[in-house]
């Protein structure tokens, strides 16, 4: 690509409203990260980069798989699961989040992922696990290798290997890496009795960083939004009506519906708690308002109280101080590129315009320190900077940028990059070859223009 230009600043546009004041966050937790779930750009971080146990947090990777294997047609939500002797019976442990389930019975796909979703129940994720993958060894394989493909970062045993270390507590503790799936709940191995997935430790247990946690978040409901319409339920039951009733009371006590009515927050719509005596109490969260939607991590939270606190805090400070704002609209021409020269054409021009909206998350009072800027493609230009016909209508020729100029620099979730920020400038017209008479009579002209 090419940059032929900078453009005046956004502000200057009119695209902008006037600045205010911004206020502080000041996180009450050590552990916090705050992102635009539409571009994956990072508003606030404070020791994300650090793995810990993330426990039922652990779930939203099996829940994007479950979703993963639907969507494909791995699975159906209509498919019949039956469990085994040992998955029965971790199900009736009360001490752990589960739904009861029995050997004589089946059951369905969609009401054990609505038991994960809803509820976090522990066999029943097992159970999803081992239907869609064959065990829940390779299940948690193909959790690691999705983490890696979604851009979560290194995988602690990786890095750990590269180090020649053995344990995982001080891999985490170095920071030498940034998640490490060894189950599909969450739960430590040790509580599974000696029952851990094959290819991983009894003493192992799952690692995340807050980083890594709103990666995955960012990917689940972007790449399957409907995970919230199940996340936002706030209650359910669980086989009505039978012996093995359970009332479902979503973990998330922000939602409006819960019994904890003094911690509802009407924006938040997901997504999932966890708890860890090494992470302390977390919560990975994402709301929306108006046409702003943010995924937040908080670790380190001293009561289940506190991480639904916290998360409302950071939520309302962004809600507060951010704003989308629309730097460039679909189908609108180019400022300064309304018309780009075209050589050898039925015309000696062709419109261009913006091929889809191109927004941005501008903090207040730094509305003047964005601007855009416009690259047309090089190996469409000639040298003196014009399209070579024919040019189709549709064709992309460049790209729109938006550009922070401000002290800090702006930067995005592992594996995102500022591609977010950039949208193609396509041609708006064709314009055909002239005919080779048209083309003879032209360059005659030319000549004896040259002459005088």
């Amino acid at each position: 690509m090419m940059k032929k230009t900078g453009i005046a600043g956004l502000a200057a546009a009119g695209v902008f409203a006037g600045a205010a004041s911004v206020e502080a966050y000041e996180p009450s937790v050590e552990t916090v990260i705050l992102a635009d779930a539409e571009t994956g750009q990072v508003l606030f971080e404070q020791n994300a980069e650090n793995p810990l146990p993330p426990a039922s947090m652990t779930k939203m990777m099996s829940e994007y798989l479950i979703l993963e294997a639907v969507n494909e047609g791995e699975i159906s939500w209509d498919d019949e699961i039956a469990v085994d002797d040992h998955l029965s019976a971790l199900s009736h442990d009360r001490s752990l989040s589960n739904v009861m389930m029995r050997t004589d019975e089946t059951y369905s796909v969609e009401e054990l992922y609505e038991s994960v979703a809803i509820y976090s129940a522990n066999a029943a994720t097992m159970a999803l696990a081992s239907h869609i993958s064959g065990s829940e060894g390779s299940f948690v394989e193909k959790m690691n290798e999705r983490g890696k493909e979604i851009g979560m970062g290194e995988l602690l045993r990786e890095a750990g290997a590269e180090q020649g270390e053995e344990n995982l507590e001080e891999i985490a503790a170095m920071e030498q890496g940034d998640f490490q799936f060894v189950n599909s709940t969450g739960l430590p191995n040790h509580l599974l009795d000696g029952s851990q997935p094959e290819g991983t430790g009894e003493d192992e247990d799952n690692y995340m960083s807050a980083r890594a946690s709103a990666t995955l978040a960012y990917h689940l409901i972007n790449d399957y939004p409907e995970v919230l319409d199940t996340a936002s339920i706030p209650e359910k039951t669980f086989r009505e009506g039978t012996a093995d009733e359970i009332h479902m009371q979503n973990w998330n006590w922000m939602l409006e519906g819960t019994q904890y009515s003094d911690l509802d927050y009407e924006y938040v719509d997901g997504l999932k708690t966890g708890y860890t005596e090494a992470a302390g109490f977390t919560f990975t969260g994402t709301a929306e308002k108006d046409d702003s939607r943010f995924v937040s991590v908080v670790m380190g939270a001293d009561s289940e109280v506190h991480r639904f606190q916290e998360t409302e805090r950071v939520m309302e400070w962004a809600f507060e101080n951010f704003e989308q704002m629309e730097v460039a609209s679909e189908g609108e021409a180019v400022n300064s590129y309304e018309t780009i020269p075209v050589v050898n054409g039925e015309e000696g021009e062709v419109g261009s315009e913006v091929a889809e909206n191109l927004s941005v998350m501008i903090e207040t009072g730094e509305e003047d320190l964005y601007s855009y800027e416009v690259e047309l493609d090089e190996e469409k230009l000639t040298e003196d900077g014009e399209l070579e016909a024919p040019v189709e209508a549709g064709e992309v020729i460049g790209h729109v940028t938006a550009e922070y100029n401000g002290d800090t620099e702006l930067y995005f979730l592992n594996g995102i990059d500022e591609e977010k920020l950039s949208v193609e400038i396509t041609a708006s017209d064709s314009v055909e070859r002239a005919g080779f008479f048209s083309l003879t009579m032209r360059n005659i002209g030319s000549f004896f223009s040259g002459l005088f």
